[in-house]
């Protein structure tokens, strides 16, 4: 079985975008850096500055850290694992057939109970409906092809 990969968000791959995204995240922490230094006294009295140090920083972490397509949620199956990124900040989590126990597919979202009787949520979100349903065929494939049960459940709105 070849690696089906599908991303859950509306990412720029032009590299035109990434490169604005990196210069604002770099502009971001030179704005703080500069507000640490030239109001380095008025700092030890006023904590909505450090708050704004705070926020810049981290946005233009954040910024760099999306231009460089570190931000990307996605889910991936291939033969053997279902790899998952739920959101834009953790690392990707790896989920093997063998721990897998059951898997439930709802409308929005997905659910991976694990053999540890840990679960696993993975929200699909309702933008790209039909790219939900590619999704959901694949895992079901992929849990056919495992034997693994899977169930698909309604759920009304």
């Amino acid at each position: 079985m070849e690696v089906k990969y599908f991303s859950l968000g509306s990412v720029e791959t032009n590299i035109f975008f990434k490169t604005v995204r990196i210069a604002f995240g770099i502009v971001c922490i030179g704005i703080a850096v500069f507000w640490v230094i030239f109001n380095l006294s008025s700092l030890k009295a006023d904590i909505n500055l450090w708050i704004t140090i705070i926020f810049l920083s981290g946005f233009g972490v954040y910024q760099i850290w999306a231009g460089l397509g570190r931000a990307v949620r996605f889910i991936e199956i291939s033969s053997d694992q279902v790899r998952l990124k739920k959101n834009s900040i953790l690392p990707a989590i790896v989920i093997t057939s063998a721990t897998m126990e059951k898997i439930e597919l709802f409308p929005f979202n997905v659910v991976f109970f694990l053999k540890t009787k840990k679960r696993i949520i993975f929200r699909f979100g309702n933008t790209f409906s039909e790219l939900n349903e590619k999704i959901k065929d694949e895992l079901m494939n992929f849990a056919e092809s495992k034997d693994i049960p899977i169930e698909i459940i309604q759920e009304k709105l």
